[in-house]
């Protein structure tokens, strides 16, 4: 079904991770203008529903604790706080239109979404990355859609960062994704695009995902047109 069909009495739901990176303090405030304006825009045929990364920050707070002494389940609570208030960020940008409380658990999730609003999240429970929230959330509320907004075009058999060669897959199976993960960390803070426990969610309730370029005319593209862009995961 397309998204923006107008027969539905219901919007469609789609669960949009958005990288930390669009929280960082030299690009934070126009960044996030340019996000709220983004979701008001798509509002008008679907319900977003928004999981907000840590991004920087929290890496900088995580690795600052660690060297402290801190364990790993107390650095993941920070890392939650922190994407929290980032989420706190983009909620302010969004006024009337955004539920106006951060759900802290799915139970919470559930009901905000008979809002109608906008909802704004960020992370829920320690030992999961913000990618693994957003695909819970998505099986919690049965959204139509995820998609995972990143700091690179989406999935390639290589760090495109490091390997100028690096091939984009079009579509990727999930167990392909599982195996390029295979030797990935699970510290604090150094979460993958997709994690082990993201996957194994899409994969058991099989949500049509996709792996984009963090961008507004990206996204907006893709929820408002269905254009083919970054990477789909096949479940």
């Amino acid at each position: 079904m397309n998204i923006s069909d107008k027969g539905s009495k219901q919007k469609q739901i789609v669960v949009i991770k958005l990288s930390g990176s669009i929280f960082n303090i030299d690009t934070g405030s126009k960044s996030l203008k340019e996000y709220a304006k983004l979701l008001l825009e798509i509002q008008t045929k679907i319900q977003p529903v928004v999981v907000a990364g840590g991004g920087m920050i929290a890496r900088h707070y995580v690795n600052l604790a660690r060297s402290l002494g801190s364990d790993e389940s107390s650095l993941d609570v920070m890392g939650i706080e922190i994407s929290r208030l980032n989420a706190m960020l983009l909620s302010a940008a969004l006024g009337d239109s955004v539920y106006p409380v951060i759900p802290s658990n799915l139970e919470e999730m559930s009901v905000a979404c008979q809002s109608g609003k906008i909802i704004v999240s960020g992370g829920l429970h320690p030992g999961q990355s913000t990618n693994a929230t957003a695909a819970l959330i998505c099986e919690k509320i049965k959204a139509h859609r995820f998609i995972n907004a990143t700091d690179v075009n989406g999935i390639y058999d290589s760090d495109p960062k490091k390997n100028p060669k690096a091939k984009l897959f079009k579509e990727i199976a999930i167990k392909k994704c599982l195996d390029l993960l295979n030797n990935g960390s699970t510290m604090a803070g150094t979460y993958d695009l997709m994690d082990i426990v993201a996957l194994k969610v899409i994969e058991r309730s099989k949500i049509p995902t996709w792996v984009i370029k963090s961008d507004p005319k990206i996204i907006k593209n893709l929820v408002m047109k269905s254009s083919q862009t970054g990477t789909k995961i096949i479940a």
